[in-house]
């Protein structure tokens, strides 16, 4: 693909999944859509940002989105509410993290097929493909855009041992063989995916963007300086470039020059002006974007850009300036405010010179000073999850949605089980229409259906607490309540018969009656 492509070689996305994905979905950063952490109800796209495929479908495209979303699992989050007109993905940010479906494990699971649970046959990657080819190949005159992010190469690292096995024979450890083994697959997926394309003779006619959301995950090990990384400092979540600087290959037979290599820095929210660009289409909100069209240069018409500043971060709950930030301009990056580096000529970011260079930290200091006035305003907000919607009810908040008040949040169903783990948290509800709602408490969603083993649970929404006692054998306990139309906070607390285990309700499911 790389010697049939345009490649952006100084492309950089954010250290995380969500805020890249946010970001380069819609043009913006991504927080100003209220997104600038992969939990913690902080991944949550805000209901009112236009997507990528808001914009297809609003100029008569097929849209489908296939794989991990990650940008919130309820209404108004979900794919099928954000443009596409057909999707097949799992929730959370992995294959079963908390709000998945119960007992996912990459092979035979159940995905989600426009929001309902639908058994799927084979691999998480084999499946996410299969149902690609078949949405492009379905006999319509209308074009198409897909969004195809698979989970892979996502922890856990599972992958048939036919993948894995040449890679541990060469004596490279069990976890990063195994991730070079979902690479490989991937790999004949991708491969499989450009022979369909010609046999329906579309290949000429389709772009094909491809690209990671950070770093790589395992890759490469700094201790031991095992495996690659191009010679890169951090990995995935770091704010180094090993962390956020990522490739980027377009693909266009014919149209855009093969075998290019664009060495200025490009970013995320670049990648849905251009490719809206180079279709020919005009976007309505074209002056909201932070990004910039790389059209003219993808097509050799331009030599290059006007130098700017990117941002690229990764915020708390509660953002902090300057925390987990990397500001980038031409050759430089300002690392947290106060590092800086010359990437030209330390690429591996070994030597900081700020010390040294007052003046260029003073100028890109007051370049992010710039972007973080601007955010306040989106940060200040917190994104709700609706309830009580005609389109989504009952509603279904797992604990990866928590903002936290005691412990970490669980994010993965390995978690939850563990009986020294206890945590608290709280969800930010919309509550859509007045009225008389049962909520029912659970430790596991419904389809797993197991004992709570706890013996009073309590709820709490705004300052009205309400009280119960249970059995341990309940799988569940209900509260019947009226609520009032607007924002307000919603948690739980289960405690065991000796009173020495609290924890939040891990999974709380709110229906409109």
């Amino acid at each position: 693909m790389a010697r049939e492509s345009v490649q952006l070689d100084n492309h950089h996305h954010d250290p995380l999944c969500s805020p890249s994905r946010a970001a380069l979905l819609t043009g913006q950063y991504a927080a100003r859509n209220g997104v600038w952490h992969v939990i913690q109800g902080r991944h949550l796209l805000h209901p009112d940002a236009l997507t990528m495929a808001d914009h297809f479908a609003a100029k008569g495209y097929r849209t489908g989105m296939f794989g991990k979303w990650h940008l919130g699992d309820n209404y108004a989050f979900a794919p099928q509410y954000r443009g596409f007109d057909e999707a097949l993905c799992h929730k959370g940010g992995g294959v079963g993290e908390l709000p998945d479906y119960w007992g996912n494990s990459y092979f035979d699971d159940t995905y989600f097929l426009n929001g309902q649970p639908q058994p799927c046959a084979g691999y998480c990657t084999d499946v996410f493909f299969a149902a690609v080819s078949a949405f492009i190949s379905e006999p319509e005159d209308a074009p198409f855009f897909v969004y195809l992010a698979t989970n892979a190469m996502h922890a856990p690292f599972l992958v048939e041992d036919r993948y894995t096995a040449p890679y541990r024979e060469l004596g490279i450890p069990d976890a990063r063989a195994s991730f070079y083994g979902m690479i490989a697959n991937f790999d004949e997926n991708l491969g499989r995916l450009f022979q369909r394309l010609e046999e329906l003779d579309l290949a000429e006619n389709t772009i094909v963007v491809f690209t990671s959301d950070h770093g790589t995950a395992a890759g490469f090990d700094a201790a031991t300086g095992g495996g690659y990384n191009a010679g890169m400092r951090g990995v995935k979540g770091s704010v180094y470039e090993g962390g956020h600087r990522v490739n980027l290959f377009l693909r266009w037979p014919g149209v855009l020059p093969a075998e290019r290599k664009i060495s200025q820095p490009t970013a995320h929210i670049d990648v849905l002006p251009s490719v809206l660009d180079l279709c020919n289409i005009s976007a309505e909100n074209a002056a909201d974007f932070d990004g910039v069209s790389l059209a003219p240069l993808l097509r050799g018409e331009k030599a290059d850009l006007p130098e700017r500043a990117i941002v690229i971060q990764l915020q708390p709950n509660v953002p902090q300036k300057w925390h987990h930030t990397a500001l980038i301009k031409g050759r430089w990056r300002l690392v947290n405010g106060e590092e800086l580096y010359d990437v030209e000529s330390d690429p591996g970011q070994i030597n900081d010179i700020a010390a040294e260079s007052p003046q260029i930290v003073d100028c890109l200091r007051l370049e992010y000073d710039r972007w973080w006035h601007e955010l306040q305003s989106a940060f200040a907000e917190t994104v709700a999850i609706p309830v009580g919607s005609e389109h989504e009810n009952p509603t279904i908040l797992s604990a990866r949605d928590w903002h936290p008040t005691r412990g970490r949040v669980p994010w993965s169903q390995t978690w939850i089980d563990v009986p020294a783990y206890d945590a608290e948290g709280y969800w930010m509800v919309d509550v859509l229409a007045t009225g008389a709602y049962r909520i029912e408490l659970r430790a596991h969603p419904r389809e797993a259906d197991l004992p709570m083993g706890v013996t009073s649970a309590s709820l709490l929404i705004g300052e009205d607490e309400f009280r119960q006692s249970c059995r341990a054998t309940d799988t569940m306990t209900a509260f019947d309540v009226q609520l009032s139309a607007g924002l307000t906070s919603l948690s739980s607390l289960l405690v065991d018969a000796a009173g020495q285990r609290e924890r939040g309700a891990y999974y709380v499911y709110v229906c409109k009656v």
